[in-house]
C-alpha cells in the first residue's frame, strides 16, 4: 500500500468519526494495539474486542463526542499523524469538552492496509514531543 493510500484509508476512518460513527472497524487489523496516552482512561489494549471496550467505556462519558481532524502527516511508509480537536459534552458534568481547548493527535501504523496500531494522544504536545517533531 502506497503512503497516499495510507492517508486516504485515515481519511476515510476520520470521515466516519466526524460523524460520531466509531462503529468502523474493516480497516483495523483483528489484533490491532489500541493505546491511549493520558486523558480520562489512559491504557493499552490488544484486539478489536479490546478496542470496542475502551472506546465504549470512553464514549459512554460524553454526549455528542466527536473526534475532528485538522491535519493529517504522512511520517514514513507506515505512520500517519493525525492532529485533532474533540467535540462533545460531559454527560454528568454538562462541560462542553471544546470549552477546553483539546488539542489531540493520534498515531497510526498501518501495514498491508490495516491498522496495526493506533495511539490515541489527550495531549497534541506530547505526541509532538514523543515523535520529536515539538516546534
Amino acid at each position: 500500500m502506497t503512503d497516499s493510500a495510507n492517508l486516504d484509508l485515515v481519511r476515510s476512518i476520520y470521515a466516519a468519526w466526524e460523524r460520531g460513527d466509531f462503529t468502523t472497524t474493516e480497516q483495523l487489523h483483528p489484533e490491532i494495539e489500541f493505546v491511549m496516552v493520558g486523558g480520562p482512561s489512559p491504557g493499552t489494549w490488544t484486539g478489536l474486542a479490546g478496542m470496542a471496550e475502551a472506546t465504549h467505556e470512553f464514549l459512554s462519558a460524553w454526549e455528542d463526542f466527536r473526534a475532528e481532524a485538522e491535519e493529517y502527516r504522512e511520517l514514513d511508509g507506515e505512520r500517519v499523524l493525525v492532529l485533532i480537536h474533540h467535540r462533545g459534552r460531559g454527560k454528568t458534568s454538562g462541560l462542553e469538552i471544546e470549552g477546553l481547548r483539546t488539542q489531540a493527535a493520534t498515531l497510526w501504523h498501518i501495514r498491508d492496509g490495516k491498522v496495526m496500531q493506533l495511539v490515541a494522544y489527550w495531549d497534541r504536545d506530547r505526541a509532538l514531543a514523543d515523535l520529536g517533531l515539538e516546534g
